[in-house]
């Protein structure tokens, strides 16, 4: 009979089988993932999946889509944000907490926006027990409009969207990127848009994935005739 493996184990395995294969090669990144317990953000009830290739159910069922995204998807949308330690952040979708833990080791602050208040709650919880604290997390819906004017360097979107939400683009600094994941299932796109002048946006898109839907962003019309 072969032993369980070790969860250090098990988090190598997660980072050659599945992260390094995605073309995830930044060190970094890397040995950030490697350092931080991706399983202390998992809840206790699916505790035993944190290193597995999969989405991982978070709240009560209630509300579709709340989920942990995938070890790799996580670790590809870090590294190919290229976040810089004097820059800022806001995250859409706390979830769990761990993106948020991911980007506050690599930027000065980050603001993540949670939905959900039990959400919020926990994950506010979950960070101030790893030590970081340079995260806020607020209990907010992302969809709502920012107040004007170019505030991050740094968008994430931490779950899908039909388009990418424009008044967003209108929240990042010049030099700025915002990374969401758009489309409709069963094929999406990963969008990185860099804000490269006051009225220029560029936009790459340079894998596939599938995420659940972020709430309450515009989906187009089902309508047909």
């Amino acid at each position: 009979m072969n032993p369980t493996p070790s969860l250090e184990r098990l988090r190598f395995n997660m980072i050659e089988q599945q992260i390094r294969p995605w073309d995830v090669l930044d060190l970094e990144v890397l040995d950030l993932l490697a350092s931080i317990r991706r399983e202390d953000y998992v809840p206790a009830e699916h505790r035993a999946l944190a290193f597995f290739d999969m989405e991982i159910p978070l709240g009560d069922g209630s509300v579709p889509g709340q989920v942990m995204l995938s070890p790799k998807v996580e670790a590809r949308m870090l590294q190919d944000l290229h976040v810089q330690k004097h820059e800022s952040v806001l995250e859409i979708g706390t979830g769990s907490g761990f993106m948020a833990a991911l980007l506050a080791h690599r930027a000065a602050q980050v603001l993540s926006l949670e939905i959900d208040p039990a959400l919020a709650a926990r994950a506010a919880e979950t960070l101030r027990r790893n030590g970081v604290s340079n995260v806020e997390v607020r209990n907010a819906d992302g969809a709502v409009p920012l107040p004007s004017g170019p505030s991050f360097d740094v968008i994430v979107l931490s779950g899908s969207v039909a388009r990418i939400p424009q008044n967003l683009l209108g929240s990042l600094k010049v030099g700025g990127r915002l990374a969401a994941i758009v489309g409709e299932e069963p094929m999406m796109r990963a969008h990185f848009v860099t804000r490269t002048s006051e009225s220029k946006w560029d936009t790459v898109q340079p894998w596939d994935t599938v995420a659940p839907r972020l709430l309450n962003f515009p989906e187009p019309s089902r309508f047909s005739f």
